[in-house]
């Protein structure tokens, strides 16, 4: 299935959860998340209502790319496999995930590290190798290798688990949710990328 689609993936998607590891010294743009449910959508235009309440018209950079997530299991988790994890710090210790994408072997290694998120307060995504994944009394642990460091998260029961998966422009329909890495522009957001949410399955990052 990823044979066709993985090419454009990689060149288009491989920043997709990478933007918040570049330190805002290094950015030619001050880059952000856009996550809520499309209004409209029209050749370069996307215009979203954001979980916030707010309505933004998204322009779409020229060669945009555009994917969407499909489910997945905690099962599927395998050492060695390349994910991504948006976790919090728990309370007697250590993370515990909020969801988790394990990105297709083409896909390895993009944006890898551990640094701030914003789908919560005091989030964290972690981009890493799974080192051991262990099932636990309380959904499963995995170990992660990123940069010659090691992190062990929780992953309890119920946490989203999906993967990246095709999509079309036929998918941007009005009410589909959407996951935008945007840029800050003169014109307003301004995005390369689209996560899109389609058969029930939506974009947990």
């Amino acid at each position: 299935m990823y044979k066709n689609i993985l090419p454009a993936l990689v060149l288009g998607l491989s920043a997709l959860l990478s933007a918040a590891s570049v330190h805002a010294e290094d950015q030619k743009a001050e880059q952000f998340h856009i996550r809520g449910s499309i209004v409209a959508y029209s050749g370069s235009s996307l215009t979203v209502k954001t979980r916030e309440g707010e309505t933004v018209d998204v322009t779409l950079a020229d060669g945009w790319k555009l994917a969407s997530v499909a489910n997945a299991a905690v099962t599927d988790i395998k050492p060695g496999d390349f994910v991504g994890i948006a976790s919090l710090p728990r309370e007697g210790g250590g993370d515990g995930a909020l969801e988790v994408l394990i990105f297709p072997p083409a896909m390895k290694g993009a944006g890898e590290g551990s640094y701030g998120w914003d789908l919560k307060p005091n989030s964290s995504m972690t981009n890493a190798t799974v080192a051991d994944a262990v099932k636990g009394v309380d959904g499963r642990t995995v170990t992660v290798s990123y940069h010659g460091k090691e992190k062990k998260i929780a992953i309890p029961d119920g946490t989203p688990v999906v993967t990246i998966a095709p999509a079309t422009k036929d998918d941007l329909v009005a009410g589909a949710v959407v996951f935008i890495p945007a840029e800050k522009a003169a014109s307003g957001p301004l995005a390369h990328q689209v996560l899109v949410g389609k058969n029930g399955v939506v974009p947990p990052m």
